[in-house]
């Protein structure tokens, strides 16, 4: 009896020594060298890929932001700031139905057929209000010169980028809303275009963010 005391105690000591060792292993040193070196050699992506705006952090060059004017009384969708190059729809993101204290951004597509009714007519839709905002005194645009991403949202829902055709078609409508020559805006459109990763992974792109912080720089010393 005593010794199936023992032995049982020995276990359990084993248990508890392999238990503390594994803990202190996987849930204490590890978490700390994987955090020590990514933010050693990945600072910037380990934090969020912040951006920054005059010294302010502004948001993330991963996650696409919306340009939008505030809502009006009786309004339940904001209408664009037209001043700003706007970015990608949103009509992927869902709702947050399960903590209604906030307003979490949601991620996903909108999983629907390319034949689906709603999609088209979201389509249909979108492609209507990039002619009508875009078309200014001189320069109409052709609605077979709207790109795909400007009336599609992406798998996401949060794509921070558009397509470099996209922000080319803005660029009048830019221009004119901030009283800035169209070539100048269109040189910063090309200065924040970036190529296929690696030369071949992707698709061109600008990113709307970063393009956004550079047209207010350049506003401002422009005025």
């Amino acid at each position: 009896m005593n010794t199936s005391v023992t032995n049982t105690a020995r276990l359990l000591g084993a248990g508890l020594r392999a238990l503390l060792v594994l803990t202190l292993l996987t849930g204490v040193l590890y978490p700390l060298a994987v955090t020590g070196i990514a933010q050693g050699l990945f600072a910037g992506k380990a934090n969020g890929s912040e951006v920054e705006s005059n010294g302010e952090v502004v948001g993330s060059s991963l996650i696409g932001q919306a340009y939008n004017l505030p809502l009006k009384e009786g309004q339940e969708t904001p209408e664009p700031d037209l001043n700003w190059f706007q970015g990608r729809p949103q009509n992927g993101l869902g709702t947050n139905s399960v903590n209604t204290q906030y307003r979490l951004i949601l991620s996903g597509a909108t999983n629907r057929s390319a034949d689906n009714a709603e999609l088209v007519q979201w389509v249909k839709d979108a492609k209507a209000a990039v002619v009508k905002d875009n078309s200014v005194p001189g320069h109409p645009v052709n609605p077979a010169d709207v790109p795909a991403d400007a009336v599609t949202s992406s798998g996401s829902g949060l794509d921070p980028a558009i397509s470099p055709k996209y922000a080319d078609l803005q660029v009048q409508r830019v221009a004119e809303k901030n009283g800035l020559p169209a070539d100048r805006v269109r040189k910063l459109v090309d200065e924040h275009t970036e190529g296929r990763t690696l030369g071949f992974m992707g698709e061109p792109r600008v990113n709307v963010l970063e393009l956004n912080i550079a047209l207010k720089d350049l506003a401002a010393a422009g005025r």
